[in-house]
């Protein structure tokens, strides 16, 4: 199973627009910011559309023209909004779209529907049990009661479901929001289903008393407990908490919070894949003072534990080189370890419980060059300097892909610009852009900064057919 999470937050998002508390400030620090909960399975089934969708398929490089099912939770707006079906009677040739969902939240498309366009709504309740039929094989649904309304008189939060998803590859996906503590019922009809994700809301942080049908950090571990006793989520079990707010701490301090229940965060446009390893390789790449070493730093501060890997060394004398260094020392957390080696294969390859930082692949294969000495050598001699070097960036290859490890590593681009003057700068240039294109292919998910900005760096891949899925 493939999950891509196009949005992460909450009704607001994260940061709220107009909110100056301190987890919003940290949020909008990190240029990150968090959008309308959804999520894309298998790139056929989507699961809710909010306002954000169109700008966060975008944003990932997506179309979402192989869609042909949507389930929908319930109607509040930040879940449900239905002026997408308009647009999407502009594009003729569409096959069919299947859209399922309780009752009151399929009336908030009456009068957003074409009467010509291809599209079948189907009305599910808590119970229901449905198939979304696709050429790669049968999607099961089963909808599960969520714990949303409590009766308030709300109409779409008290038929607000949960969704229990087996995929074509048998692994099963609990996607659990908007919900409070799950009622007895909905833990016996996920009793022994041994999900390979669960992704579950997490909106109100550390605020307990706020009365409404949502998860906070006091009442989240209870729910993971509960769903541990059922036998829905095992030590194989990925948890990824979402429909994330400000009523959260900020996202470093959320993450050590999480990490105490077994579960994470992840950023918008994630790919979980439950066929592979569920450890995270991020490459980013960038020109010289693109904000790639903050941008990772951030990145990190997510996590639970990091150990920093530095590759720079010292130069003794070099005083720009030791301001350089103290820089990046001092926005350093104290409580990252830092190692500085160059010697980074087992490293890499040692389990440990901390995400590793690696800052950067370039000064390591300027170390490599170095000890194999293959800057001016001419002929046989640096053949075999070139053979020695390729077999440390093999090695180094190896090592990201089998690591034991959550891996984020920091190199340079350097071939944007002109032809560099010397065979000794156009060594370097060609041997980095194959490091990094190698590195590219064992990562999980590859960046590059420009300005201070990212760009997510996309697998090429061969355009679905429009007749890939009934």
């Amino acid at each position: 199973m493939r999950v891509q999470l196009l949005g992460t937050g909450s009704a607001d998002g994260w940061p709220n627009p107009f909110c100056a508390c301190d987890s919003c400030d940290a949020q909008r620090a990190t240029g990150r910011p968090r959008l309308s909960s959804c999520a894309l399975v298998d790139d056929v089934l989507l699961i809710d559309w909010g306002p954000n969708l169109a700008s966060a398929a975008a944003r990932s490089g997506l179309r979402l023209d192989g869609v042909h099912h949507i389930l929908f939770t319930h109607g509040h707006p930040d879940h449900l909004a239905p002026e997408f079906l308009l647009w999407r009677s502009w594009i003729p040739g569409l096959r069919t779209l299947h859209i399922y969902g309780p009752p009151h939240a399929i009336s908030r498309f009456e009068h957003w529907v074409d009467p010509q366009a291809p599209v079948v709504f189907h009305v599910v309740e808590a119970g229901d049990e449905l198939t979304a039929r696709t050429t790669r094989g049968p999607i099961l649904v089963r909808a599960l009661p969520a714990a949303h309304g409590h009766g308030n008189g709300d109409l779409f939060a008290d038929e607000a479901l949960l969704y229990d998803i087996t995929a074509v590859d048998g692994d099963r996906l609990l996607y659990a929001t908007d919900t409070g503590p799950l009622q007895a019922d909905t833990l016996e009809a996920v009793h022994g289903r041994d999900f390979s994700l669960v992704l579950i809301e997490e909106t109100f942080g550390r605020h307990a008393t706020h009365g409404t049908g949502h998860l906070d950090l006091a009442t989240l571990p209870t729910t993971l407990e509960a769903l541990r006793e059922a036998g829905a989520v095992t030590p194989a079990t990925d948890i990824v908490a979402f429909h994330l707010s400000h009523h959260n701490p900020p996202a470093a301090e959320l993450a050590v919070e999480l990490a105490h229940m077994g579960a994470r965060i992840v950023d918008d446009g994630a790919v979980i894949d439950t066929r592979a390893s569920d450890r995270t390789r991020i490459l980013i790449v960038g020109g010289a003072r693109s904000g790639k070493s903050s941008y990772a730093e951030a990145l990190a501060s997510t996590r639970a534990g990091v150990t920093y890997v530095a590759t720079g060394g010292r130069r003794p004398g070099d005083a720009e080189w030791t301001a350089r260094i103290q820089a990046h020392q001092e926005r350093r957390p104290s409580s990252w370890t830092t190692i500085e080696s160059t010697d980074l294969a087992p490293i890499i390859r040692t389990p440990t419980q901390d995400t590793l930082l690696v800052d950067c692949v370039s000064l390591w294969l300027t170390d490599v060059l170095d000890d194999a000495g293959a800057w001016s050598l001419e002929g046989q001699m640096q053949e075999q300097a070139l053979a020695r070097v390729a077999a440390r960036i093999d090695e180094l290859v190896e090592s990201v892909r089998d690591s034991p490890n959550d891996l984020i590593l920091v190199t340079n681009e350097v071939g944007q610009g002109v032809v560099p003057a010397t065979p000794s700068g156009r060594l370097f240039r060609d041997l980095l852009g194959v490091t990094n294109a190698r590195l590219v292919e064992v990562s999980t998910e590859a960046q590059f900064m420009v300005a201070g900005r990212t760009l997510p760096l996309a697998a090429v891949t061969p355009l679905l057919s429009k007749d890939a899925d009934a």
